[in-house]
């Protein structure tokens, strides 16, 4: 389960980031997830909870935000949204496609107090 290693780095940025700005908790924490990330959101979620006791992030919301897969179309030379890595262009319908965004996953913001 990757999920708990992912929140295992969200714990260091928050502890980072708690000490260089001097905030004690965070109640919300926003994450982007891209659609080829190869996050499970279940698992994710269960991992936070887990990983963030006893560090500023304990108890807080964890919102999961969805980002969309992106492509290149090498045949109309656009980019585009896929649902799926091998979906053909939704403009020119080709099939000469390179994935360009929906792999990553980011701290987007926190709520903290």
């Amino acid at each position: 389960m990757h999920e708990m290693s992912l929140c295992e780095g969200i714990r260091g940025i928050v502890e980072d980031q708690a000490r260089a700005h001097g905030f004690a908790t965070v109640k919300t924490l926003r994450v982007e997830i891209g659609r080829f990330a190869g996050v499970e959101k279940e698992a994710l979620a269960f991992a936070f909870d887990v990983v963030m006791r006893g560090c500023p992030a304990e108890g807080a919301a964890l919102e999961m935000i969805d980002l969309p897969g992106r492509a290149l179309c090498y045949d109309c030379a656009e980019e585009v949204e896929i649902e799926n890595r091998l979906d053909p262009c939704p403009r020119c319908h080709g099939g000469k496609l390179m994935p360009v965004g929906g792999d990553e996953m980011r701290i987007k913001d926190m709520e903290v107090i």
